[in-house]
């Protein structure tokens, strides 16, 4: 019962609270020194927070003076350490959990931008860190009173891909910048560190690395794992030097397990390993390292295929149920191939995809993804 009562209660007391709040909030001071403090929310998944790295940078580069505050997932902190024009991370894992504790931690903000957040959290939070100013794309929620950007009222649907809907947010903000869509993330020595010594011990320096993500944040997501290793045994036979590692989180290391161990029985490589599955072998500090030391990442809709484009390693990215055009690789989309079969479910189950193996995902054939990291390759040897 407190679970159900707490959300209505702090809508009314919200709707209250905003109603008598009278503080001026003149137009000149966006993108002016009087900006001086700015919350930055993205606190959800690691691709959510890489596609709001553009935004970020926009709004230092308006705001050089400003303290610049990043609410993060608490999974994402470690990684997000030292990413530039941030001066604080703040964990927050976007639920009911914490949301007081945080609301208490956030004072005397002027400013707060929401790149990506859960709502009912992300609005009201942003709002009780004493914020003037506070600006969230898509603005069609019940929370939208608590913004400053109220009209036009824009769903998903009217905003593009994901990097230019948190590059909107920044201009609504006052960002005047560099709206260049690339994105960015710290390269951690200790990870670097992590993954030379990883490499050695398999005595894959020198080796042509091909990278697989068979896990993602739904099953609709998800090439079934017989594909990977279907794939994996056809390749080693036009690549035979290629090695492969599995990649996913620690909570996926035994479906990389099972995918790199199928590599190994497809494609036996003599007097060696062929496939390795990193999942909870590395910190995920040496994630952005072992992408840049891969040729290619084959994946769906996932963080680490954002993560590969932005260490700049073509992708060969699958999608049935998720838009590409919104959730895919935002740039260089020539370095990268996307494959797509629309979905198989009408309406489809979506995030409730009830199949082990969804279906959609199946209509990917595996000759399909061949010709893909052939290409890559080929361009690559060339």
């Amino acid at each position: 019962m407190r679970l159900r009562l707490r959300e209505p209660l702090l809508y009314r007391w919200l709707k209250i609270k905003r109603a008598l709040d009278k503080r001026p909030r003149p137009a000149g001071e966006l993108g002016s020194p009087a900006i001086r403090r700015i919350l930055a929310i993205s606190c959800t998944a690691l691709g959510d927070t890489l596609l709001s790295t553009p935004g970020l940078r926009a709004l230092r580069q308006t705001y050089p003076q400003a303290h610049i505050t990043l609410l993060v997932h608490p999974a994402l902190q470690a990684l997000f350490t030292g990413l530039a024009g941030v001066d604080e991370l703040l964990p927050y894992d976007g639920k009911w959990r914490g949301f007081a504790r945080t609301a208490k931690s956030l004072k005397g903000y002027d400013l707060a931008a929401i790149f990506h957040g859960n709502e009912p959290q992300a609005t009201p939070l942003a709002y009780l860190s004493g914020a003037r100013y506070v600006f969230k794309l898509p603005n069609n929620n019940r929370w939208n009173f608590l913004l400053s950007n109220r009209e036009p009222v824009l769903g998903w649907d009217d905003l593009g891909h994901g990097i230019e809907q948190r590059l909107a947010v920044a201009r609504l903000a006052g960002a005047l910048g560099d709206f260049s869509p690339r994105m960015t993330v710290p390269l951690h020595a200790a990870g670097a560190e992590a993954l030379d010594k990883a490499l050695a011990e398999r005595g894959w320096q020198q080796a042509n690395i091909v990278a697989f993500q068979p896990g993602a944040s739904t099953m609709s997501r998800r090439w079934p794992r017989s594909r990977f290793i279907a794939a994996a045994a056809q390749l080693a036979q036009r690549w035979p030097e290629l090695r492969f590692v599995v990649t996913g989180s620690p909570a996926e290391a035994a479906l990389c397990q099972e995918v790199a161990a199928g590599i190994e029985a497809a494609a036996p490589l003599a007097g060696g390993t062929r496939a390795w599955a990193s999942a909870g072998q590395l910190p995920l500090v040496a994630l952005p390292a072992l992408l840049k030391r891969a040729s290619l990442l084959v994946t769906g809709d996932t963080g680490p295929m954002h993560l590969a484009v932005t260490v700049e390693t073509p992708v060969v990215a699958l999608f049935a149920v998720s838009d590409p055009a919104r959730s895919g690789p935002g740039y260089d989309l020539e370095q990268h191939v996307v494959i797509r079969k629309w979905r198989t479910c009408d309406p489809c189950f979506s995030k409730n995809c009830p199949y082990a193996e969804p279906i959609c995902m199946d209509n990917i054939a595996v000759d399909e993804v061949i010709a893909a990291v052939d290409s890559i390759l080929s361009r690559k040897t060339a």
